[in-house]
């Protein structure tokens, strides 16, 4: 895959699959094309060389709004506004009940510490959300992704400022929802040691594609990282 007008490939020699309801990690260090990869899966960059299909069909024949209703993709930089809690995350799926606010937040690991603010759902949130920790501003933006209950979420290295507890909360709720598929972004290791498949990213290409334990013992790039990781516990 190249970006149009570009002369050299941000991705090369990438391809694979990923079935319904499967939970697929991308891993990888800084600059390895990790973010480029999922990025591609909503459109959000047209390229020259390579396709990406979503349920068969090229992600460039869609209407963007019709991808954009099957894709939640949540950011590693989240955007938050001036506004409430509720506004912020039914921004993800506008005129959301409060109830499907609620359940997503439930799933994101976010309902307790929103129902112990004075204004629950109705706590102001300030601009950029600068009255929230980094791990709650997290939770609010996985919530923004899940409310509309897409058939595909992409959390791009989302719960980077969660403590691994939490974390792996958020993947055990995420796992119950039956049917979606799901792609988790991340530099560290526990965050997709559950995943159903592990894509290794180096350099823009694939580095090996298997399960933590498979990994773990035949690819000496995704046992690195994970040695690495493991020491930073």
């Amino acid at each position: 895959m190249k970006y149009e007008g570009a002369g050299d490939y941000s991705l090369e020699d990438i391809s694979f699959s990923a079935e319904k309801g499967e939970t697929i990690g991308i891993i990888g260090s800084t600059g390895c094309g990790k973010t480029t990869l999922v990025s591609l899966i909503p459109g959000f960059y047209p390229v020259a060389s390579g396709e990406v299909l979503v349920d068969g069909k090229n992600v460039r024949d869609y209407d963007p709004d019709e991808l954009k209703k099957k894709v939640g993709f949540c950011f590693q930089h989240y955007y938050m506004f001036k506004g409430t809690i509720y506004e912020n995350v039914a921004f993800g799926k506008p005129g959301a009940t409060f109830d499907e606010v609620k359940e997503a937040l439930r799933i994101a690991q976010g309902l307790d510490f929103v129902m112990d603010k004075p204004g629950q759902l109705k706590e102001p949130v300030a601009e950029k959300g600068t009255n929230f920790s980094g791990g709650q501003k997290q939770r609010l933006m996985i919530a923004r992704a899940l409310v509309r209950k897409p058939e595909i979420l992409v959390l791009d290295d989302s719960s980077s400022a969660l403590d691994y507890a939490t974390d792996r909360r958020l993947r055990e709720a995420i796992k119950e929802l039956k049917g979606m598929t799901v792609f988790i972004v991340s530099q560290r290791t526990a965050s997709v040691l559950h995943a159903d498949r592990i894509i290794v990213l180096e350099d823009g290409r694939v580095a090996g594609i298997g399960t933590h334990d498979e990994l773990l013992k035949n690819n000496s790039v995704y046992r690195e990282i994970y040695e690495s990781c493991t020491k930073e516990q």
